[in-house]
């Protein structure tokens, strides 16, 4: 797809806004879309709406590919389960995520060998908190809400460490959130800037550890989390062919799902 020619999907449910462009891909030439923008709203309690079938097909697909399922990349943006361990603690969340770190890392050693996306947000290296950007935007934004918006942000990309003369890095591919919050209307908007994502194997997850990440940083912010926006330079499916025979079953359940979700909207118009 041409660079000229972004391409936006607005939806209420995560699971029906990544089969969108998982269908744009395989219904058009070429293997690229430059640049995408997703906008996801639709969340209970912060929680995205999801659609189990293409869920539960999508992480089957990835398992018959050797590749980690959608609450895997998902909990490297954001560890849900190591909230709940620290009893939406955030102080004992940091440590307990810190103090894992080492084995998270060996889970995956090539995948994690340059670092994880959560770590970078509380581990950054440099800044106040000791590195902790998530902690800083918290505390400055509970302090005062007026603060400015533009210190409510936080860097992956590190050029010290990331500007490295390698054909493929795969991390980090996350580049930078920001925080927006309403004060008016009591809420919160998380943006994400990627430089390239994997559409096939990485897209799911990093959308809903965004939207974990979002409804985290709202709970502790005293606001409530309601849209999460996906800013993609070149989202691509090029670890895996449009034709291959495991991808099936995964356009049909996309395919089935859109298109009643269509009826049904069409129905209720009439």
């Amino acid at each position: 797809m041409s660079s000229s020619s972004p391409l936006l999907i607005d939806e209420t449910n995560l699971s029906h806004a990544w089969g969108r462009v998982f269908l744009h891909i395989l219904d058009n030439s070429g293997t690229e879309i430059s640049p995408l923008v997703i906008s996801l709203t639709g969340f209970n309690n912060g929680i995205p709406n999801e659609d189990k079938s293409i869920r539960d097909t999508l992480d089957n697909c990835l398992a018959t590919n050797s590749k980690q399922k959608v609450h895997t990349v998902a909990n490297t943006i954001f560890p849900s389960s190591h909230w709940r361990m620290a009893n939406h603690n955030r102080q004992k969340l940091f440590e307990i995520y810190l103090n894992a770190l080492p084995r998270i890392t060996a889970l995956a050693k090539s995948k994690n060998r340059r670092g994880l996306y959560f770590e970078r947000l509380i581990a950054f290296g440099l800044g106040p908190y000791s590195g902790n950007q998530l902690e800083h935007i918290i505390s400055e934004y509970t302090s005062r809400p007026a603060v400015r918006r533009t210190m409510l942000q936080a860097s992956i990309f590190d050029p010290a460490r990331d500007h490295v003369s390698v054909a493929q890095l795969p991390f980090p591919c996350l580049q930078h959130v920001s925080f927006v919050p309403n004060n008016k209307e009591k809420s919160l908007t998380i943006n994400a800037f990627y430089a390239t994502q994997q559409i096939f194997e990485k897209a799911y997850g990093n959308y809903l550890g965004l939207c974990r990440l979002g409804d985290f940083m709202a709970h502790e912010m005293g606001l409530a989390f309601d849209r999460m926006n996906c800013f993609v330079g070149v989202a691509k499916l090029d670890t895996i062919c449009k034709s291959h025979n495991s991808l099936t079953p995964l356009k049909e359940a996309v395919r089935n799902t859109l298109q009643s979700t269509t009826n049904e909207q069409t129905t209720d118009r009439t």
